[in-house]
């Protein structure tokens, strides 16, 4: 079972990581909160976002634009593909490691939607 964590950064912003049963970071998100409560907020919205996103493969040519919620998969500049967690409002609310095979990715995504919407969350505040 996954689990999200919580910390604060060094500028006191808190800030989380989903972790995959194995300790490995699968998602992280992608702003710094000035509240709890808001970093809470920010989980929630990953947790329900997560199922329900379209896919917006940019890796193939011709790609569709899919509305929000969407995972967008892309390659970056070292040519590694990498994904980005769209919410309703289209602020990009969790982002993954680059992955050098696109499958990696897939399964990367795929246990984001096994773990988040039940994922306990532990806060890590000291």
């Amino acid at each position: 079972m996954g689990k999200f964590v919580i910390e604060k950064d060094k500028k006191g912003e808190f800030r989380f990581n989903l972790k995959a049963g194995n300790g490995e970071i699968i998602a992280t998100g992608t702003e710094g909160y000035s509240s709890l409560a808001a970093c809470k907020n920010g989980i929630a919205s990953v947790q329900k976002n997560c199922l329900v996103a379209n896919m917006e493969d940019q890796t193939v040519e011709g790609f569709e634009t899919q509305k929000n919620p969407k995972w967008e998969v892309y390659k970056d500049k070292a040519g590694e593909f990498r994904f980005r967690l769209k919410a309703t409002n289209g602020e990009n609310i969790a982002i993954g490691e680059g992955y050098k095979a696109k499958a990696s990715l897939m399964n990367g995504i795929d246990s984001i939607k096994r773990n988040a919407p039940e994922a306990q969350i532990v806060e890590n505040l000291e």
